[in-house]
């Protein structure tokens, strides 16, 4: 019961964050707030795994990929801040700069990657065809925010974010 209540919160919030565009099927937050609600049911699925046997060697690599997520997530923040100079101060979305520094050097999406990574942690410390389910369909909605936003920075940025595309890799350096 608290897992539902907790998942009711969640989507709630996500739903005032995404609103009005949750109803456009062409706005990157349409697929943000399905990729955002089958990653939480994962994590919700799967919490109750996190904490079992946590000092075995396959587990604490896990917990090192889940703070590698995080750490992904914060530095491509943080360059989006520093380097995308947004309009709305503290807004990412709102950048005005194209980055291709740093992380960004290497993949485009840093932030949709560490939200793969996450939903890839949590499916792997205790895979079920249900976890696995989850982790697929919120993957499939990160790859189409990626590529709807891929399509609004081609009108923002031109052809410098073309050239961009070309030569760094979607999700992950030198595979995807």
């Amino acid at each position: 019961m608290l897992k539902i209540v907790i998942f009711f919160i969640f989507s709630l919030i996500i739903v005032k964050i995404s609103w009005p565009d949750i109803l456009n099927i062409h706005s990157r937050k349409f697929y943000r707030f399905f990729a955002f609600e089958f990653l939480f049911l994962l994590i919700l699925v799967n919490c109750g795994y996190w904490l079992q046997n946590p000092f075995t060697l396959f587990r604490m690599i896990t917990w090192m990929i889940l703070g590698g997520s995080l750490l992904l997530a914060g530095y491509g923040i943080y360059l989006l801040l520093q380097g995308g100079k947004p309009q709305i101060s503290g807004n990412i979305e709102t950048t005005t700069s194209l980055v291709t520094s740093g992380i960004y050097k290497y993949i485009r999406h840093p932030l949709y990657s560490s939200m793969i990574l996450l939903g890839a942690v949590t499916l792997i410390k205790n895979p079920s065809l249900l976890a696995t389910s989850l982790f697929s369909v919120a993957t499939v909605f990160f790859y189409a925010i990626a590529r709807t936003e891929e399509k609004e920075n081609i009108l923002k940025f031109g052809r410098d974010y073309a050239i961009y595309m070309k030569r760094t890799s979607m999700f992950f350096p030198f595979l995807f």
